[in-house]
Protein backbone atom coordinates (compact mmCIF):
# COMPACT_ATOMS: atom_id res chain seq x y z
CA UNK A 1 0.00 0.00 0.00
CA UNK A 2 1.21 3.33 -1.25
CA UNK A 3 0.22 6.64 1.64
CA UNK A 4 -2.46 8.78 -0.26
CA UNK A 5 -0.63 12.15 -1.23
CA UNK A 6 -2.65 14.11 1.46
CA UNK A 7 -1.63 12.08 4.51
CA UNK A 8 1.98 14.08 4.29
CA UNK A 9 2.81 16.86 6.61
CA UNK A 10 4.06 18.30 3.50
CA UNK A 11 0.30 19.66 3.54
CA UNK A 12 -0.38 22.99 5.33
CA UNK A 13 -3.03 21.89 8.55
CA UNK A 14 -4.02 25.63 8.08
CA UNK A 15 -4.92 26.10 4.41
CA UNK A 16 -6.23 22.74 4.07
CA UNK A 17 -5.89 23.01 0.51
CA UNK A 18 -5.43 19.48 -0.62
CA UNK A 19 -7.95 16.84 -1.17
CA UNK A 20 -10.35 19.10 0.69
CA UNK A 21 -13.58 17.43 -0.50
CA UNK A 22 -12.27 13.99 0.31
CA UNK A 23 -11.27 14.41 3.62
CA UNK A 24 -14.24 16.01 4.86
CA UNK A 25 -15.92 12.84 3.44
CA UNK A 26 -13.31 10.45 5.35
CA UNK A 27 -13.71 12.63 8.88
CA UNK A 28 -16.58 10.77 10.15
CA UNK A 29 -14.75 7.29 9.58
CA UNK A 30 -11.62 8.60 11.16
CA UNK A 31 -13.52 9.62 13.88
CA UNK A 32 -15.03 5.56 14.51
CA UNK A 33 -11.23 4.68 14.19
CA UNK A 34 -10.06 6.88 16.51
CA UNK A 35 -12.70 5.83 19.16
CA UNK A 36 -12.44 2.53 18.25
CA UNK A 37 -9.03 2.38 19.17
CA UNK A 38 -9.73 4.71 22.36
CA UNK A 39 -12.00 2.39 24.00
CA UNK A 40 -10.49 -1.10 23.44
CA UNK A 41 -7.27 0.12 24.80
CA UNK A 42 -9.35 1.88 27.91
CA UNK A 43 -11.53 -1.16 28.51
CA UNK A 44 -8.13 -3.78 28.13
CA UNK A 45 -6.95 -6.04 30.84
CA UNK A 46 -3.91 -6.42 30.04
CA UNK A 47 -1.90 -9.95 30.83
CA UNK A 48 1.31 -9.78 33.03
CA UNK A 49 4.18 -11.91 32.69
CA UNK A 50 7.26 -12.66 34.24
CA UNK A 51 9.44 -11.63 31.05
CA UNK A 52 9.77 -8.27 31.28
CA UNK A 53 8.05 -6.30 28.66
CA UNK A 54 9.12 -3.51 26.76
CA UNK A 55 7.61 -2.28 23.42
CA UNK A 56 8.82 -0.53 20.49
CA UNK A 57 5.55 1.04 18.76
CA UNK A 58 4.82 3.74 16.92
CA UNK A 59 1.54 6.29 16.20
CA UNK A 60 1.22 6.09 12.28
CA UNK A 61 1.12 3.95 9.77
CA UNK A 62 4.07 3.22 7.25
CA UNK A 63 7.87 2.64 8.02
CA UNK A 64 9.57 4.43 10.79
CA UNK A 65 12.00 1.88 11.69
CA UNK A 66 10.95 0.48 14.17
CA UNK A 67 12.26 -3.35 13.00
CA UNK A 68 16.19 -1.91 13.54
CA UNK A 69 15.71 0.06 16.59
CA UNK A 70 14.33 -3.54 17.95
CA UNK A 71 17.28 -5.29 16.71
CA UNK A 72 19.84 -2.75 18.26
CA UNK A 73 17.67 -2.95 21.50
CA UNK A 74 17.67 -6.59 21.27
CA UNK A 75 21.39 -6.76 21.08
CA UNK A 76 21.90 -4.14 23.66
CA UNK A 77 20.27 -6.21 26.39
CA UNK A 78 21.31 -9.09 25.53
CA UNK A 79 25.34 -7.85 25.53
CA UNK A 80 24.82 -5.77 28.56
CA UNK A 81 22.65 -7.82 30.77
CA UNK A 82 23.40 -11.24 30.14
CA UNK A 83 19.75 -11.99 29.78
CA UNK A 84 17.56 -13.91 27.45
CA UNK A 85 15.69 -11.78 25.34
CA UNK A 86 13.54 -12.47 22.20
CA UNK A 87 11.77 -10.01 19.70
CA UNK A 88 7.99 -10.60 19.50
CA UNK A 89 5.82 -9.59 15.98
CA UNK A 90 2.77 -9.96 15.19
CA UNK A 91 4.07 -12.00 11.72
CA UNK A 92 2.02 -9.71 9.20
CA UNK A 93 1.46 -11.18 6.11
CA UNK A 94 2.56 -14.72 6.98
CA UNK A 95 0.59 -17.61 7.01
CA UNK A 96 1.55 -18.59 10.88
CA UNK A 97 -0.74 -17.29 13.50
CA UNK A 98 2.08 -18.75 16.16
CA UNK A 99 2.56 -18.32 18.94
CA UNK A 100 6.27 -19.97 17.46
CA UNK A 101 9.99 -19.47 17.67
CA UNK A 102 10.74 -18.37 14.22
CA UNK A 103 13.59 -20.52 12.55
CA UNK A 104 15.67 -19.09 9.66
CA UNK A 105 16.15 -22.29 8.56
CA UNK A 106 12.63 -23.96 8.39
CA UNK A 107 10.76 -20.93 7.65
CA UNK A 108 10.10 -18.56 4.88
CA UNK A 109 8.75 -14.77 4.98
CA UNK A 110 5.52 -16.45 3.43
CA UNK A 111 5.24 -17.99 6.47
CA UNK A 112 6.00 -15.96 9.60
CA UNK A 113 6.27 -12.32 7.84
CA UNK A 114 9.82 -10.59 6.59
CA UNK A 115 10.46 -8.62 9.48
CA UNK A 116 10.18 -11.41 12.17
CA UNK A 117 12.20 -13.54 9.61
CA UNK A 118 14.98 -11.08 9.01
CA UNK A 119 15.43 -10.53 13.00
CA UNK A 120 15.29 -14.16 13.48
CA UNK A 121 18.95 -14.26 11.71
CA UNK A 122 20.66 -12.09 14.23
CA UNK A 123 18.81 -13.25 17.36
CA UNK A 124 15.70 -14.72 18.51
CA UNK A 125 12.57 -14.19 17.35
CA UNK A 126 8.84 -15.19 17.88
CA UNK A 127 5.63 -14.12 16.20
CA UNK A 128 2.20 -14.22 17.62
CA UNK A 129 -0.92 -12.59 16.26
CA UNK A 130 -2.75 -12.76 19.78
CA UNK A 131 0.07 -11.33 22.20
CA UNK A 132 -1.16 -12.17 25.29
CA UNK A 133 -0.86 -15.68 24.21
CA UNK A 134 2.67 -15.13 22.50
CA UNK A 135 3.61 -13.52 25.86
CA UNK A 136 2.55 -16.69 28.13
CA UNK A 137 4.51 -19.13 25.80
CA UNK A 138 7.92 -16.95 25.60
CA UNK A 139 7.29 -17.22 29.43
CA UNK A 140 7.47 -20.72 29.71
CA UNK A 141 9.96 -21.57 27.06
CA UNK A 142 12.23 -19.20 29.42
CA UNK A 143 12.74 -15.91 27.52
CA UNK A 144 13.47 -13.16 29.97
CA UNK A 145 13.21 -9.78 28.05
CA UNK A 146 10.35 -9.78 25.56
CA UNK A 147 10.70 -6.44 23.05
CA UNK A 148 7.52 -6.00 21.19
CA UNK A 149 8.14 -5.40 17.66
CA UNK A 150 4.96 -3.08 17.13
CA UNK A 151 2.16 -3.47 19.02
CA UNK A 152 1.78 0.14 21.16
CA UNK A 153 -2.00 -0.02 20.10
CA UNK A 154 -2.34 -3.52 21.05
CA UNK A 155 -3.65 -3.94 24.72
CA UNK A 156 -3.19 -7.67 25.05
CA UNK A 157 0.10 -8.33 27.15
CA UNK A 158 1.29 -5.86 30.15
CA UNK A 159 4.27 -3.80 29.18
CA UNK A 160 6.66 -2.32 31.53
CA UNK A 161 8.36 0.16 29.62
CA UNK A 162 7.11 1.88 25.59
CA UNK A 163 8.91 3.47 23.36
CA UNK A 164 7.21 5.69 20.49
CA UNK A 165 9.82 5.81 17.76
CA UNK A 166 8.92 9.02 15.26
CA UNK A 167 10.88 9.49 11.89
CA UNK A 168 11.72 12.97 12.00
CA UNK A 169 11.04 13.77 8.45
CA UNK A 170 7.59 12.15 7.65
CA UNK A 171 6.22 12.98 11.50
CA UNK A 172 2.90 12.66 11.91
CA UNK A 173 1.81 12.99 8.71
CA UNK A 174 -1.56 15.29 8.60
CA UNK A 175 -1.86 15.01 11.72
CA UNK A 176 -5.45 13.10 11.12
CA UNK A 177 -6.38 9.29 12.15
CA UNK A 178 -6.83 6.52 9.59
CA UNK A 179 -7.98 6.73 6.81
CA UNK A 180 -7.95 10.70 7.00
CA UNK A 181 -4.28 10.34 7.43
CA UNK A 182 -1.50 8.04 8.62
CA UNK A 183 -2.46 8.09 12.63
CA UNK A 184 -3.70 4.96 14.34
CA UNK A 185 -4.34 6.79 16.81
CA UNK A 186 -4.66 10.72 18.36
CA UNK A 187 -1.39 12.05 18.81
CA UNK A 188 -2.17 13.13 22.47
CA UNK A 189 -3.63 9.72 23.34
CA UNK A 190 -0.88 8.04 21.69
CA UNK A 191 2.09 10.12 23.50
CA UNK A 192 0.32 9.72 26.92
CA UNK A 193 1.22 5.97 27.02
CA UNK A 194 4.76 6.62 26.00
CA UNK A 195 7.71 5.74 28.83
CA UNK A 196 10.33 7.34 26.07
CA UNK A 197 10.19 8.58 22.46
CA UNK A 198 13.31 7.23 19.90
CA UNK A 199 13.00 10.33 17.11
CA UNK A 200 14.81 8.93 13.87
CA UNK A 201 16.53 10.76 11.28
CA UNK A 202 18.10 14.31 10.96
CA UNK A 203 14.93 16.44 10.30
CA UNK A 204 13.20 19.16 12.22
CA UNK A 205 11.22 17.03 14.15
CA UNK A 206 7.52 17.56 14.74
CA UNK A 207 6.35 19.98 16.51
CA UNK A 208 4.14 17.89 18.86
CA UNK A 209 7.11 16.66 20.07
CA UNK A 210 8.01 19.88 21.68
CA UNK A 211 5.02 18.64 24.72
CA UNK A 212 6.38 15.60 25.14
CA UNK A 213 7.21 15.08 28.72
CA UNK A 214 8.83 12.03 28.27
CA UNK A 215 12.86 11.37 27.49
CA UNK A 216 13.52 11.79 24.21
CA UNK A 217 16.74 9.48 22.34
CA UNK A 218 18.03 10.62 18.90
CA UNK A 219 18.17 7.47 16.67
CA UNK A 220 20.40 6.98 13.75
CA UNK A 221 20.68 4.28 10.96
CA UNK A 222 24.16 4.00 10.11
CA UNK A 223 25.42 0.98 7.26
CA UNK A 224 27.03 -2.12 9.37
CA UNK A 225 29.12 -1.87 6.07
CA UNK A 226 30.07 -0.32 2.97
CA UNK A 227 29.32 -2.11 -0.25
CA UNK A 228 32.04 -3.18 -2.16
CA UNK A 229 33.12 -0.71 -4.81
CA UNK A 230 31.02 -0.77 -8.03
CA UNK A 231 27.77 0.60 -9.73
CA UNK A 232 24.83 -0.12 -8.09
CA UNK A 233 20.91 -0.67 -9.13
CA UNK A 234 19.01 0.04 -5.67
CA UNK A 235 15.45 -1.23 -5.06
CA UNK A 236 13.08 -1.05 -1.54
CA UNK A 237 9.95 -2.61 -0.80
CA UNK A 238 9.87 -1.10 2.67
CA UNK A 239 7.77 1.93 4.33
CA UNK A 240 9.81 4.28 3.02
CA UNK A 241 12.32 3.32 0.36
CA UNK A 242 13.87 6.59 -0.16
CA UNK A 243 15.37 6.80 3.38
CA UNK A 244 17.60 3.24 2.06
CA UNK A 245 18.37 5.58 -1.54
CA UNK A 246 19.18 7.81 1.18
CA UNK A 247 21.45 6.41 3.17
CA UNK A 248 23.44 4.72 -0.06
CA UNK A 249 24.04 7.74 -1.16
CA UNK A 250 25.23 9.25 1.97
CA UNK A 251 27.72 6.42 1.89
CA UNK A 252 28.69 7.66 -1.53
CA UNK A 253 27.52 4.28 -3.34
CA UNK A 254 27.10 4.82 -7.29
CA UNK A 255 23.84 4.32 -7.45
CA UNK A 256 22.23 4.45 -11.24
CA UNK A 257 19.06 4.11 -10.49
CA UNK A 258 16.70 3.13 -7.49
CA UNK A 259 13.63 1.27 -7.90
CA UNK A 260 10.95 1.98 -4.79
CA UNK A 261 8.05 -0.85 -4.40
CA UNK A 262 5.40 -1.05 -1.75
CA UNK A 263 5.99 -2.15 1.33
CA UNK A 264 6.43 -6.37 2.09
CA UNK A 265 5.98 -6.11 -1.90
CA UNK A 266 5.95 -10.21 -3.02
CA UNK A 267 8.38 -9.94 -5.66
CA UNK A 268 7.38 -11.97 -9.03
CA UNK A 269 9.28 -12.85 -11.47
CA UNK A 270 8.67 -10.52 -13.74
CA UNK A 271 9.80 -7.92 -11.12
CA UNK A 272 13.18 -9.39 -10.64
CA UNK A 273 13.45 -10.15 -14.72
CA UNK A 274 13.03 -5.98 -14.96
CA UNK A 275 15.34 -4.76 -12.15
CA UNK A 276 18.27 -7.18 -13.84
CA UNK A 277 17.61 -6.14 -17.29
CA UNK A 278 18.19 -2.76 -15.54
CA UNK A 279 21.26 -3.57 -14.34
CA UNK A 280 22.55 -5.22 -16.86
CA UNK A 281 21.81 -2.18 -19.04
CA UNK A 282 24.19 0.00 -16.57
CA UNK A 283 26.80 -2.67 -15.95
CA UNK A 284 25.93 -2.29 -12.19
CA UNK A 285 24.98 -5.29 -9.14
CA UNK A 286 21.43 -4.90 -7.71
CA UNK A 287 21.21 -4.27 -4.15
CA UNK A 288 18.29 -3.79 -1.28
CA UNK A 289 17.40 -4.41 2.36
CA UNK A 290 17.79 -7.05 4.35
CA UNK A 291 13.90 -7.19 5.07
CA UNK A 292 13.45 -7.27 1.20
CA UNK A 293 15.96 -9.93 0.70
CA UNK A 294 14.16 -12.27 3.37
CA UNK A 295 11.13 -12.44 0.66
CA UNK A 296 13.18 -13.53 -2.39
CA UNK A 297 13.74 -17.07 -3.13
CA UNK A 298 17.41 -18.48 -3.37
CA UNK A 299 17.33 -18.26 -6.85
CA UNK A 300 16.09 -14.53 -6.80
CA UNK A 301 18.37 -13.76 -4.37
CA UNK A 302 21.46 -14.77 -6.41
CA UNK A 303 24.11 -12.07 -7.20
CA UNK A 304 21.60 -9.41 -4.88
CA UNK A 305 23.62 -7.60 -2.41
CA UNK A 306 21.91 -6.20 0.89
CA UNK A 307 23.06 -3.26 3.12
CA UNK A 308 22.86 -4.21 6.55
CA UNK A 309 22.43 -1.48 8.84
CA UNK A 310 22.39 -1.07 12.58
CA UNK A 311 20.86 2.02 15.16
CA UNK A 312 22.95 4.63 17.14
CA UNK A 313 21.26 6.06 20.46
CA UNK A 314 22.57 9.77 21.29
CA UNK A 315 22.56 10.03 24.24
CA UNK A 316 23.37 6.53 24.69
CA UNK A 317 24.16 6.42 28.43
CA UNK A 318 20.29 7.82 28.97
CA UNK A 319 18.89 5.34 26.73
CA UNK A 320 21.20 2.39 28.98
CA UNK A 321 19.92 4.10 32.18
CA UNK A 322 16.27 3.99 30.89
CA UNK A 323 16.66 0.11 30.11
CA UNK A 324 18.41 -0.45 33.21
CA UNK A 325 15.59 1.02 35.14
CA UNK A 326 13.05 -0.82 33.87
CA UNK A 327 15.11 -4.19 33.90
CA UNK A 328 15.28 -3.71 37.71
CA UNK A 329 11.91 -2.15 38.55
CA UNK A 330 10.60 -5.24 36.87
CA UNK A 331 12.69 -7.77 38.54
CA UNK A 332 12.32 -6.17 41.74
CA UNK A 333 8.29 -5.57 41.01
Amino acid sequence: MREPRFWSREVDPKSREAAPLLRFLLTPLAAIYAGTTRRKISKADPLKVDPVVICVGNLTAGGVGKSPVVAALRHQIRQTHGLRVATLSRGYKGRLKGPLRVDPANHSAADVGDEPLMLARRGEAWIGADRAAAGEAMAADGVEVIIMDDGHQNPGLFKDFTFVVVDSEAGFGNGFVIPKGPLRERIEDGLTRANAIILMGDATPPEELNRASVPIIKGTIVAAQRPPEGKYVAFAGIGRPEKFFDTLSTLGVETCDAVPFPDHHTYSAADLKYLRRLADDHQATLITTDKDLTRLSADQASSILSLPIEVQFEPQEQLDKLIADVIKSASNG
